[in-house]
């Protein structure tokens, strides 16, 4: 019988919280995924995990930046977030770098994203002095 999608997020989240993520464990998950032929669910699994976790107060956010975070970049990132859940205990902080971010920063949580990067208010100006122009 297939498992639900949220009862296997829950067990790994769960577990993950109470043991840690050990690599045996990670290998067991994926062996499972493999063999039940359910790796095209692991994005929505990774997003429920986030989800289980926020809500027992630890808050992992994936911050895409063009460069390193310092370390009031990372104080400014953890402040944001807080006002999104303030039950938060613990905001975890995963860098990614990505060039084409050029400046800025993406913040990704389970079921959002902040996008506070240079491009995307280049953007939103751009749209902003063409609205109601013809070419």
């Amino acid at each position: 019988m297939k498992l639900p999608r949220t009862q296997i997020s829950n067990m790994v989240a769960g577990r993950i919280l109470k043991d840690g993520a050990s690599k045996k464990f990670v290998n067991e998950v994926a062996a499972y995924l493999l063999m039940e032929r359910r790796v095209n669910d692991l994005d929505s699994i990774l997003r429920d995990i986030q989800s289980a976790w926020a809500e027992a107060g630890y808050v992992e956010v994936l911050a895409t930046s063009a460069f390193p975070l310092d370390v009031s970049a990372k104080t400014d990132i953890q402040k944001r977030i807080k006002q999104y859940f303030p039950q938060a205990k613990r905001v975890i902080i995963t860098e990614i770098r990505d060039a084409d971010a050029i400046g800025g920063v993406r913040l990704s949580l389970a079921n959002q994203q902040l996008d506070f990067t240079i491009e995307t208010k280049l953007n939103k100006f751009k749209h902003l002095t063409t609205v109601g122009k013809d070419y």
